[in-house]
């Protein structure tokens, strides 16, 4: 399947949480990563995130440094990369800070035509899939689209749905010092879990960073451990 690089980078506890039980954000990250993070989004084509990040963060998913928004329109691309919201019922605010210019929200053919009205205006809309959104099927569109390099910055079950569709080719993780806890707080990839045939990864750099340790996965297509 013709589709685009993709990268999934998070942050997450020493004890593997990227939020609390609250699935409120917590500041894990130092200025070292944030930076890098800023980096990442400048190098990508577009940024995608599930509706559940938006509603539990409304994050912006715009690069903060000016210098590398002017590198961009150099090299004859636009300032910023596309936004990406997955989101199969069309639940995003139609306040949410995530929309305008260079917003595509992804949402099923059963997406409610009441919510969608309050988006249209601030937002482009792609359907794909039936019920729930079909990843495989986005993929091909944003490729053909001309996106070649998609960062994802979560959520847990944004990430589960990708990687196990076999959609993820590289995962940045960094691990920050400090316990969160909880056993309903999400982790870094959630959904229903692996059974048998986990996916192999395979460690392509480490990196110690503010006050944790940044890693560098890469997917390993043909070995899986088997249960």
């Amino acid at each position: 399947m013709r589709r685009p690089f993709v990268f999934i980078n998070s942050a997450m506890s020493a004890d593997g949480k990227i939020s609390s039980i609250d699935h409120k954000q917590i500041r894990i990250s130092g200025r070292d990563d944030l930076t890098r993070v800023d980096e990442l989004r400048a190098s990508s084509d577009a940024i995608m995130v599930g509706v559940g990040t938006v509603l539990a963060d409304d994050p912006g998913l715009r690069i903060k440094s000016r210098l590398l928004q002017e590198r961009r329109k150099d090299m004859g691309l636009d300032e910023e990369p596309l936004r990406i919201v997955a989101d199969s019922n069309a639940r995003t605010p139609a306040n949410a800070k995530v929309l305008g210019a260079r917003c595509v929200i992804a949402i099923s053919r059963s997406a409610p035509e009441e919510r969608r009205v309050g988006l249209r205006s601030r937002c482009e809309m792609i359907e794909c899939g039936a019920e729930m959104v079909d990843l495989s099927e986005l993929m091909g569109v944003l490729y053909d689209r001309g996106i070649n390099r998609l960062m994802v910055e979560g959520g847990a079950r944004l990430n589960w749905s990708l990687i196990e569709l076999g959609l993820v080719d590289e995962i940045y993780v960094f691990i920050g010092g400090l316990i969160i806890g909880g056993e309903r707080a999400p982790s870094l990839v959630d959904g229903s879990g692996f059974r048998s045939s986990f996916p192999r990864i395979s460690l392509l750099s480490a990196q110690r960073m503010d006050e944790g340790i940044l890693l560098q996965w890469s997917f390993d297509r043909n070995r899986k451990v088997q249960q």
